[in-house]
């Protein structure tokens, strides 16, 4: 079968998907500075990988295990942003320093991200969250 991108003579095409999250709230269910946070990402997604889409806020809800498993209910924003195998490689640091920097900031347990199909959690407390 002939490439997706051929059949619209597309001039790009990328196929691994990142979604981010980005909180509402801390894992206190204190308010964060969202809006600066979903702008702080769009903006660096643009210009690590080409652009990135912020949807609407949705509802959630997880589990902080380390604080006796309380469950944190939260309107995240979901951020998508499509790229490349290689330049995730590429940037990957990069990404990966947001993360924790906002992560920190906003006082989470962990954040989260989805690659593909892959739900990746870098944990906030611990030997994973250096920068």
């Amino acid at each position: 079968m002939a490439r997706k991108s051929s059949i619209l003579a597309s001039s790009k095409t990328e196929s691994t998907l990142l979604v981010l999250f980005i909180p509402s709230v801390d894992r206190d269910g204190k308010l964060c500075k969202q809006e600066t946070w979903k702008n702080s990402a769009l903006i660096l997604l643009g210009e690590l990988f080409g652009g990135a889409t912020a949807f609407a806020r949705g509802e959630g809800v997880w589990r902080d295990d380390e604080r006796g498993q309380k469950l944190v209910f939260d309107q995240p924003y979901i951020i998508h942003c499509y790229t490349n195998d290689r330049d995730l490689r590429q940037k990957a640091s990069d990404l990966r320093a947001f993360l924790v920097r906002m992560g920190k900031a906003t006082n989470q347990g962990a954040v989260g991200l989805v690659i593909d199909r892959d739900y990746c959690e870098i944990r906030m407390s611990g030997e994973n969250s250096n920068e």
